[in-house]
């Protein structure tokens, strides 16, 4: 980040990108704490877990309103602007993620308290282990301003997007193989679409990173 001659302004930013870091990591947080709950079917840990949604809905209003303040005050340009326009968009993205994470939580309490076989929470577990992976190498790109790291975190949505089609069939034929198995197939389908939503987040994250560190637009091409 440029030094400038007014100190506080640096201040001001510092403070927007330490808010999106925390925001970051209580939506993070919040997807693996719905995961963790979905494997152990934990009804009360789901609530717990949903709940969480108003705080970070709360930390994204408190962003866009700091995100004004500098932009009413400091009339920012370049990569400054870049920096406050980014953390607007990334700040929706999280609340999304959040959401989507509170959306797994929410699925547990419609299986109406049956297990699935641990083959296939196996699949979602690492389909998670992926895309929660992903929002950390994001976040940390965030603060580090790295555009490469950011790159990186794009080209793992392929591999995201191949696991559910995979979890998609699996599931898929469990329900054909058994009618007794829908309810709880589909609400395991329903968190690998969550999942597989969170990653293309955490790629929306990246290309709002590179934009800033680079100011040009992520595409295909780049990488």
């Amino acid at each position: 980040m440029t030094e400038h001659t007014v100190s506080s302004y640096d201040d001001d930013l510092r403070n927007l990108t330490g808010r999106i870091a925390e925001m970051g990591g209580q939506a993070e947080s919040m997807v693996e704490d719905a995961i963790n709950a979905l494997v152990r079917q934990d009804v009360k840990a789901a609530q717990a877990t949903a709940a969480k949604d108003r705080a970070i809905n709360k930390m994204e209003q408190q962003i866009e309103e700091t995100a004004v303040l500098i932009i009413a005050r400091r009339q920012p340009m370049a990569q400054d602007l870049r920096q406050i326009i980014a953390a607007l968009r990334i700040a929706t993205d999280l609340e999304r993620v959040a959401d989507l994470g509170k959306n797994i939580a929410r699925s547990i309490s419609a299986m109406d308290g049956k297990t699935p076989p641990k083959q296939l929470l196996h699949g979602i577990e690492h389909m998670a282990e992926i895309v929660l992976e992903q929002m950390r190498m994001v976040l940390d790109a965030y603060t580090t301003s790295d555009s490469n790291a950011a790159i990186a975190v794009v080209k793992r949505d392929d591999e995201v997007d191949a696991i559910y089609k995979s979890l998609f069939r699996e599931f898929l034929t469990y329900m054909m193989e058994d009618p007794r198995n829908i309810t709880f197939c589909a609400n395991l389908l329903f968190a690998a679409k969550h999942l597989e939503r969170v990653g293309d987040h955490a790629t929306n994250i990246a290309e709002s990173v590179y934009y800033v560190d680079t100011g040009k637009v992520l595409e295909d091409g780049t990488f």
